[in-house]
């Protein structure tokens, strides 16, 4: 299993500036090649290859001698070593720790733009002629529109990684019917009628437990997960971090424009009546997901195919609980859009220094891609990843004791997602989350800025962070700074390499509209 290193940030840059050429472009630190995994394949031994995913989850990692991993190695000849972060580190930071200290993995799903800088350090290895050979489900079943996007991403248009590829909407705005029903309100139309519900969902005690512990609506930390307030107003966000679209004909980052400033005064006034939770600000991930499970939040923006485990939740304490899509509510003078990126998202990458595998790990992606595998892949093992009910596979809840189920695909069509939702949600919750998500798909758009790799920010590491606008918009809207400071913040952002980075933007959307 994975090898645990530790140390301080300051360090961390030195050995990744000082070590990431020589160890990326496949040496090891005593300088000589790493051990070629094909003399294993020639007595017909499993070859292992190492994983590397971040946010696991709850669960177990399985061993070698899982069954879940058995099964795998039966029909790949490979055997999948997942790895992980260490409890408590930072996954950028401990990615970056791993290719310091040569404790690299055979294929690892980038985080925090390193698919780039093993890129531009030549320590990532070019896939254009190895996927057809050694990975072709994976090679014919991702559109081509998306390698083109992969390759825009690479100063010499070379396939350095596989992306993602969601071709559904992933996001929604949903709202409590239940407590609609309690107030005797509609699915509001409008942002006026918004601010209605969530005035009825803060005073008229639609949880009906007496007290008036009602967060009409919620987001998290940063201004996170709570893009349905911002895309009212047309505003491409994405988990709560601007995006680049098309703004008075051209494509612009959503973070200095009209449109969210007029999401802002909106979302201001929301909190200043506490229709917004007043502790959004101070939310992390579990403390918000516990108060919509705890049936305290009317309306929220979330996924709808993980609602399933937030609905069970509600239930144990409203047993009358039903969740909907809510369709984007009209703002006057602008074009609401639920924001949907589909495609180009770094996935799966192999470093140079793990080339000599690079035919294993590629024949083990290859086998999550190969529909043939759909059900295993979906279902894993009886007693481990599902049990049988009535003759029918229900998928269990993840739980400590339990082993996380091996999966490497990340491409989503509709026909996957119907297939997931029958397949996966129980029967009487099926209607509802295929009701969501064709709320959410009617007004979901592709952004223009689908795609758009890192490398824009090169030299402006605080434009790529979003730090300055995550520190104006909770000061604007928690009341301690007035609107017209967004002024201000949009005057910083150009400054402070805003410009030029729209520039490089803007030069991108052109080599891709060709």
């Amino acid at each position: 299993m994975m090898k645990h290193v530790f140390g301080k940030s300051a360090r961390v840059s030195a050995l990744v500036s000082l070590l990431v050429v020589s160890i990326l472009s496949g040496c090891t630190g005593n300088g000589e090649k790493p051990a070629a995994s094909v003399n294993d394949a020639e007595k017909n031994m499993p070859v292992t290859v190492k994983v590397f995913k971040s946010h696991m989850g709850v669960g177990t990692i399985p061993g070698k001698d899982n069954e879940h991993v058995k099964y795998v190695e039966e029909k790949t000849g490979v055997v999948y070593e997942l790895m992980t972060t260490a409890p408590g580190s930072e996954p950028t930071e401990f990615l970056n720790l791993m290719i310091a200290s040569d404790d690299l993995p055979d294929i690892l799903r980038p985080i925090g733009g390193i698919e780039q800088t093993l890129i531009k350090q030549g320590g990532a290895l070019a896939l254009d002629d190895l996927l057809p050979k050694y990975a072709p489900n994976v090679w014919k079943n991702i559109p081509e529109e998306a390698w083109d996007i992969v390759r825009s991403a690479s100063p010499d248009g070379h396939i350095y990684y596989v992306p993602k590829v969601f071709l559904v909407p992933e996001r929604a705005p949903m709202i409590r019917q239940d407590w609609l029903d309690k107030v005797g309100l509609s699915v509001p139309k409008t942002t006026e009628e918004y601010k209605e519900v969530l005035r009825a969902f803060r005073d008229k005690d639609p949880n009906g437990n007496g007290k008036a512990d009602e967060l009409p609506t919620s987001g998290r930390e940063f201004g996170k997960w709570m893009d349905h307030l911002f895309g009212m107003y047309g505003v491409a966000m994405w988990e709560g971090v601007p995006e680049w679209d098309i703004y008075e004909g051209e494509i612009q980052y959503a973070g200095v424009t009209k449109n969210m400033k007029a999401a802002i005064a909106y979302i201001r006034e929301l909190y200043e009546e506490k229709l917004l939770d007043n502790e959004t600000f101070l939310n992390k991930g579990d403390v918000w997901q516990a108060k919509i499970n705890n049936n305290l939040v009317g309306s929220w923006y979330h996924l709808p195919a993980n609602l399933r485990e937030r609905y069970t939740a509600m239930l144990k304490g409203a047993p009358d609980a039903y969740v909907v899509g809510m369709p984007v509510p009209k703002a006057e003078g602008f074009e609401g859009f639920v924001t949907q990126k589909s495609m180009g998202e770094p996935e799966w990458m192999i470093p140079t220094a793990a080339k000599d595998k690079a035919e294993y790990s590629l024949k083990l992606l290859d086998f999550f891609y190969d529909q043939s595998n759909d059900e295993f892949i979906r279902f894993g093992i009886e007693g481990q990843q599902h049990e049988v009910v009535n003759g029918k596979k229900v998928i269990l809840p993840p739980e400590d004791s339990r082993p996380i189920a091996l999966g490497m695909r990340n491409l989503t069509t509709k026909e996957d997602m119907d297939v997931r939702i029958k397949e996966t949600i129980p029967e009487d919750m099926q209607k509802m989350v295929q009701d969501v998500f064709a709320v959410s798909t009617s007004d979901a758009r592709r952004i223009a800025g689908d795609g758009l790799p890192n490398t824009v920010y090169e030299g402006f590491p605080d434009i790529q962070s979003h730090k300055l606008f995550q520190e104006y918009l909770t000061k604007i809207v928690i009341g301690e700074w007035p609107i017209e400071k967004f002024e201000e913040f949009v005057d910083r952002w150009n400054k402070a390499g805003g410009e030029a980075v729209t520039k490089r933007v803007q030069e991108w959307y052109a080599k891709v509209k060709e």
